[in-house]
C-alpha cells in the first residue's frame, strides 16, 4: 500500500523464478504502451541490480480459475456476470488485435490470466509471452512451444506457429470453461471417451447445449448459442462461419 492509501500488486522475479529475464522485458515493453479497461495496468517498474520489479494495479477478487472450478466459489458468477466477463475478454482481444497501432498476440490467455476486480469486470494480465506484428504480418513461428496445454491451437503446440487466431483458439477454450465450468484439459467423459470440446460439440449436434450449463440459470438462448458456437470454432473449424462474433459484445 502507498503513502495516499493506494493498494498495488508487486511482483517480483527472483533468481530462481520460471519467468526469466526476457520475458520480464517484453511485459514491460507491452504493459508500459497498452491502455485498455480489459487489460490490467501496470504502473511501474525497477530494474536494479538483481531487484526486477513490476507495480501493477491491485485487483483485488485473484483470477477467475479461483471461482469458476470451485462448486461453492462458482455460484458468486451468475450468468450474467459470466456473460459480461465472456464480453470483456473480448473487448481486450479486439484491443489487442484490432485497435492498437501493433497487432498484440498474447499467447498466454486462461483462466489464471483473467483477474477480476471489485465489481467482477475482467481484466487480461500476464503479457510475458507476448508477441507483436507489424504492417501486414499475420504470423510467424517460434523454435520453442510456448503457452500452456489445454489452450494452445494444435499448430502452436505442434509446430509452434502463432497468430491472431492461437489468441482466438484459447479465447473459445476459456468460454467452455465460463459455461460448463469445467476444465478442458484433464476432461474426460467416460461413456463415450471424448474430451469436454467432444462433449460439448455432441450436445450441440443433440439439440442439448443446455446441459453444458454448471448451473441451471435462466439463460437467453441467443447468449447460450453464441457463446456454443464460439466455443466450437475451436473443435470444428467450419462453424466459423456460423457465428457473428458481434453478438458476444
Amino acid at each position: 500500500m502507498l503513502q495516499d492509501g493506494k493498494e498495488i500488486v508487486v511482483k517480483w522475479l527472483s533468481k530462481f523464478s520460471i519467468q526469466g529475464p526476457d520475458e520480464f522485458t517484453n511485459e514491460v515493453i507491452y504493459m508500459s504502451k497498452l491502455q485498455h479497461q480489459n487489460l490490467v495496468k501496470l504502473l511501474g517498474c525497477c530494474i536494479q541490480r538483481e531487484e526486477n520489479m513490476l507495480i501493477y494495479e491491485y485487483i483485488p477478487n485473484k483470477s477467475l480459475n479461483y471461482f469458476i472450478f470451485d462448486q461453492k466459489r462458482s455460484m458468486v458468477l451468475n450468468w450474467p456476470k459470466r456473460f459480461l466477463i465472456i464480453n470483456g475478454i473480448v473487448r481486450g482481444l479486439l484491443y489487442l488485435h484490432q485497435d492498437f497501432i501493433l497487432r498484440i498476440i498474447h499467447r498466454d490467455l486462461k483462466t489464471n490470466n483473467i483477474l477480476l476486480d471489485s465489481e467482477m469486470n475482467q481484466k487480461i494480465s500476464d503479457f510475458g509471452i507476448a508477441k507483436s506484428f507489424g504492417g501486414n504480418e499475420i504470423e510467424a513461428n517460434t523454435n520453442t512451444v510456448v503457452g500452456t496445454y489445454g489452450y494452445m491451437s494444435p499448430e502452436n503446440a505442434i509446430a509452434g506457429l502463432y497468430s491472431t487466431k492461437s489468441d482466438i483458439y484459447s479465447f473459445d477454450v476459456l468460454v467452455l470453461e465460463i459455461v460448463s465450468g469445467k476444465r478442458n484439459r484433464g476432461f474426460y467423459h467416460l461413456s463415450s471417451h471424448i474430451n469436454l470440446l467432444g462433449h460439448a460439440w455432441t450436445l450441440y449436434m443433440e439439440g442439448r447445449s443446455w446441459n453444458l450449463l454448471i448451473h441451471q440459470w435462466e439463460v437467453p438462448a441467443i447468449d447460450l448459442k453464441c457463446c456454443v458456437l464460439s466455443m466450437l470454432v475451436c473443435y470444428v473449424s467450419n462453424v466459423l462461419q456460423m457465428i457473428d462474433p458481434a453478438c458476444l459484445l
